[in-house]
């Protein structure tokens, strides 16, 4: 079995953010650089889902989705927050963490597998907190790439 999604380091990273807005649009244009994607459609897309309720999964982590045309297959980009910031979650919690995903429009199953995937990854607590405590974008990245090589044999 592969993996679900495709995740790069140059997708993984700590940021500064105050809002939600702010957020996604540095989720936007990370995956546009990263994986050569329209920034404006990006954003559009996930705002657009973000409308449909709140990505805020729960324990400081969100998981903002959504599906665009002309994508091979699903792909990620994996934040860390310099502070907590709002972001209208279930628990009523700031998020920390952001794992964006974007997938092909005609992944139905294949988004739903990813998006369970990233949801277990980040439900594990031993995972949380060494995301958490990683030193920095590099460590993280290994961490995700690990736990998304372990899942995929």
């Amino acid at each position: 079995m592969t993996a679900l999604f495709t995740l790069t380091p140059e997708a993984v990273g700590t940021i500064d953010a105050d809002s939600k807005p702010a957020i996604l649009d540095q989720l936007a244009r990370r995956f546009a650089e990263v994986y050569q994607l329209d920034p404006v459609l990006v954003l559009d897309r996930i705002e657009e889902r973000e409308k449909l309720g709140s990505t805020g999964f729960g324990r400081g982590v969100a998981i903002p989705h959504a599906r665009i045309p002309d994508l091979a297959r699903p792909v990620a980009v994996f934040f860390r927050l310099s502070s907590p910031v709002a972001f209208d979650a279930a628990d009523g919690m700031p998020v920390e963490m952001v794992f964006g995903l974007l997938s092909p429009e005609s992944a139905g199953a294949a988004h739903l597998h990813a998006l369970a995937a990233i949801s277990r990854m980040m439900r594990n607590e031993q995972m949380h907190t060494a995301l958490a405590e990683a030193p920095g974008a590099e460590a993280i990245y290994a961490l995700i790439a690990n736990d998304i090589d372990r899942n995929a044999a």
